[in-house]
């Protein structure tokens, strides 16, 4: 079965590159299901398999906005990680001045 690729998620279909942990937040953030599995799919991240969580879904063990918010907690997680991701600078930075400077 084919289907087609949203076109905001080509771009994202290739590996993105992060500078913050901000990034991955905002990026995971507008995805729908279908559209998470494949964009995290070139991270080879260490989740559950997408049938694990369909199982899941299907047997009503866990409601599938849970498995979908746990899975960007998770992936998030590991990208963060991965890459050693700082949070996004609040404001910019100050520094004391003396009458001596």
């Amino acid at each position: 079965m084919k289907f087609a690729i949203p076109s905001r998620l080509l771009r994202q279909f290739r590996m993105e590159k992060f500078e913050n942990s901000e990034d991955v937040e905002e990026w995971l953030a507008p995805m729908n299901y279908e559209e998470f599995w494949i964009a995290i799919k070139p991270h080879c991240l260490p989740i559950p398999t997408r049938a694990s969580c369909d199982e899941q879904i299907a047997t009503g063990a866990a409601a599938f906005e849970d498995v979908r918010e746990g899975l960007k907690i998770l992936a998030a997680h590991l990208l963060r990680k991965r890459h050693r991701l700082q949070r996004r600078p609040i404001g910019p930075m100050l520094r004391v001045v003396s009458s001596r400077d």
